[in-house]
């Protein structure tokens, strides 16, 4: 049996559209497990399933909820606990330095400036990277960045972690450190992981994966069944 987390994702007759295109159509869907991977090809939905989780995108039919609450009537209280990470973190980082994007995420939950910089300087050195706290956002390397993004989601103590192809722009040793401080620090605060990837070898470390293709989830279950059930689909 697949370990649960503390925390109930609900789908319920979702249809997302853009247009009369359809995005995404999830009659039933219940995530609990704590690590979660989602594959397919590029346009398939994946991407609007994770935004749909914390209310980034807002279902046409249907409805979505974090433990109970509907993300679109408290669309707020869902995005403080489900946080979002951006395959590209230039999407995520705005301010001059890492230490002040970190401030500008604890901006709304303490008033203080005190401690949001003395919060922000914990979340930059639980990831092991303090030391760039004063370093220019710039000049910092794509690993880097992911780990600056990353810190300003974490900061605010969020149940689900939503990855949106983290990896992509990552070389092989940044992807692995970014991996590894993802699942060390999910594992220590017990906090959900969602993934969408285009990287097998990374799908397959969650404890459950859906493949989804053309808006459906086609498959759905133990990653190594799930990710052959993809290679034959996409060898045909």
């Amino acid at each position: 049996m697949m370990p649960s987390a503390s925390v109930e994702i609900a789908f319920r007759d979702v249809r997302v559209l853009a247009g009369t295109r359809l995005l995404l159509s999830i009659a039933q869907l219940q995530l609990t497990q704590r690590r979660i991977s989602v594959i397919g090809p590029n346009g398939g939905g994946k991407s609007t399933l994770l935004q749909l989780v914390n209310g980034l995108v807002e279902p046409t039919e249907g409805y979505v909820s974090v433990d109970g609450q509907d993300t679109v009537d408290h669309g707020r209280a869902v995005r403080q606990q489900a946080g979002f990470v951006f395959s590209n973190p230039a999407a995520q980082l705005v301010m001059p330095t890492p230490l002040e994007d970190v401030e500008l995420s604890l901006r709304r939950t303490l008033r203080e400036t005190s401690q949001r910089r003395s919060a922000a300087m914990r979340s930059l050195d639980e990831l092991g990277i303090a030391e760039l706290a004063e370093r220019s956002s710039q000049e910092l390397s794509s690993g880097q960045q992911q780990l600056v993004a990353l810190a300003t989601v974490l900061a605010l103590k969020p149940s689900v972690l939503l990855l949106d192809e983290p990896t992509t722009l990552l070389d092989l040793v940044n992807a692995q450190r970014f991996t590894q401080q993802v699942e060390k620090l999910a594992q220590l605060h017990g906090i959900m992981t969602i993934t969408a990837t285009h990287d097998l070898d990374l799908a397959a470390q969650a404890e459950r994966t859906l493949l989804i293709h053309d808006g459906e989830v086609v498959a759905d279950g133990d990653p190594e069944a799930v990710i052959t059930t993809y290679r034959r689909r996409s060898a045909v």
